[in-house]
C-alpha cells in the first residue's frame, strides 16, 4: 500500500475504528520509518490525552520461583535444575508490602510462578491481611492459571486485577510455546472467567517468539478486541539459558513498540506497561515504550537476595539498587522525557 493509505489506516484506528486483518497485516509490516514515527507519535498524543505525563507505578513482589509448569521459553520451567528456587513466606510478603507503602506505591503486584505450595487458600490468606493493612491499596495478582472457585476466593480475600499473559492466540503457535499438557484455550477460559468475576483483567503477548508469524499476532489483536481487556503486557521474546528456545535471537524494541503503539490506538484507555524484557534488551527501553504509548512501570521491590534467583530469562533486569533509589532513578529518566511518577491507583475505570 501508499504511504498516503498507511496514514489513512492509523487515522481510521486512532479515530476509533476497527481495522480488517489486512490493515493489521499492512501496520505490523508496511510502514516506512517515517510512518512508524507518525504512529508512535499519535499513540503517545493519545496516552497523554487520557492520562497526562504522569506514569503510573506498582510495586511488584515476585513472591515465588517454584513452577509446575514447563514452558519452554522460560526460565522457571520445572525441569531447569539450574534455577535458583524461593518462595517468599507471608511474612516477607507483608514486609514488602510495608516498604512500598512507605514509597508511595498505592499499587502492589504479587506474581510468581504457578507454585503448588502457595495455593488458593494460602494465597487468600496473604491477600487478606495485605486487604486488612492496606485498605485502600489496589492489590495485583499474576500467579497463572487457577480454576474459578480459587479465582472467586482471592478476588473476595480483596484482590482487584489480575494479570495473566495468553502469551499467543493461535493454538498451534501455543503448543509450539508450551507442553501437551498446557493449553491455549484453557488459558484464554481464564481470561474470560476472571473479568466474568469483576476483575480487572490484564492480558497479553511476547513479541518475537520463537515460531511467531505476522498472522499470528493478527490473531493477537482480534482476541484482544474480543477480550476487551484493563491491561495489556507485551515484551520482546528473551531467550533463557537451560530452556529449549536458549540459543534463539530475542525479540526487538522496534517491532515491540510498533505493537504498542498500535495497542494504544486500538485500545485508548488501557493500562499498557512498558515491560522489565524491554529495558532488558536495550538501556533505553522503558523510555521508548513510554513515548510509544506505554502508561505503567513496575519497579521491583521484592527482598534483594531473591531478585536474581527471578531469572525467567537472560539478563533480566533484576535492579541491584534499593527501592528508593529505584524510583528516585526512574524519577529522573521520566523527568528526561517530559514525564513523571504518579503514584495513583490507575484505576482503568477512572478514564472511561
Amino acid at each position: 500500500m501508499s504511504g498516503n493509505s498507511n496514514l489513512s489506516i492509523i487515522d481510521r484506528l486512532a479515530g476509533g475504528a476497527e481495522v480488517t486483518r489486512e490493515e493489521w497485516r499492512v501496520l505490523l509490516t508496511s510502514l516506512s520509518p517515517k510512518e512508524q514515527l507518525l504512529l508512535h507519535e499519535r499513540a503517545r498524543g493519545v496516552a497523554v490525552s487520557n492520562f497526562g505525563q504522569g506514569i503510573y507505578v506498582r510495586a511488584l513482589l515476585e513472591i515465588s520461583s517454584y513452577c509446575r509448569n514447563n514452558c519452554f521459553y522460560c526460565g522457571l520451567r520445572c525441569s531447569n535444575s539450574s534455577a535458583q528456587r524461593y518462595r517468599l513466606t507471608k511474612e516477607e510478603i507483608l514486609d514488602c508490602c510495608c516498604e512500598a507503602d512507605k514509597l508511595g506505591f498505592n499499587t502492589f503486584v504479587l506474581q510468581g510462578g504457578e507454585d503448588p505450595k502457595q495455593d488458593d487458600a494460602w494465597v487468600a490468606d496473604v491477600v487478606a491481611a495485605i486487604r486488612t493493612a492496606y485498605t485502600d491499596k489496589a492489590i495485583t495478582l499474576s500467579l497463572g492459571e487457577r480454576g474459578e472457585e480459587g479465582y472467586r476466593m482471592l478476588k473476595m480475600a480483596g484482590a482487584d486485577r489480575y494479570l495473566l499473559r495468553h502469551e499467543t492466540r493461535a493454538d498451534e503457535h501455543y503448543s509450539q510455546l508450551h507442553p501437551s499438557t498446557m493449553s491455549g484455550e484453557r488459558r484464554r477460559n481464564c481470561l474470560r472467567t476472571l473479568k466474568s468475576l469483576g476483575y480487572q483483567t490484564g492480558s497479553g503477548m511476547m513479541i518475537g517468539s520463537p515460531h511467531q508469524t505476522v498472522d499470528n499476532i493478527v490473531d493477537d489483536f482480534i482476541f484482544l478486541e474480543e477480550l476487551q481487556p484493563q491491561m495489556i503486557g507485551v515484551g520482546p521474546f528473551v531467550p533463557a539459558s537451560n530452556t529449549p528456545f536458549e540459543h534463539y535471537a530475542a525479540g526487538t524494541v522496534e517491532q515491540t513498540i510498533l505493537v504498542v503503539s498500535l495497542l494504544r490506538l486500538r485500545f485508548p484507555h488501557a493500562l499498557l506497561p512498558a515491560t522489565t524484557a524491554l529495558s532488558t534488551i536495550h538501556p533505553q527501553g522503558m523510555e521508548r515504550a513510554v513515548l510509544a504509548g506505554a502508561n505503567v512501570v513496575m519497579p521491583n521491590v521484592s527482598p534483594m537476595n531473591v531478585r536474581s534467583k527471578y531469572s525467567i530469562y537472560n539478563n533480566k533486569m533484576n535492579s541491584g539498587t534499593q527501592s528508593a533509589q529505584q524510583l528516585a532513578l526512574l524519577e529522573a529518566r521520566l523527568n528526561a522525557i517530559g514525564y513523571h511518577i504518579d503514584f495513583g491507583r490507575g484505576d482503568y475505570n477512572e478514564h472511561k
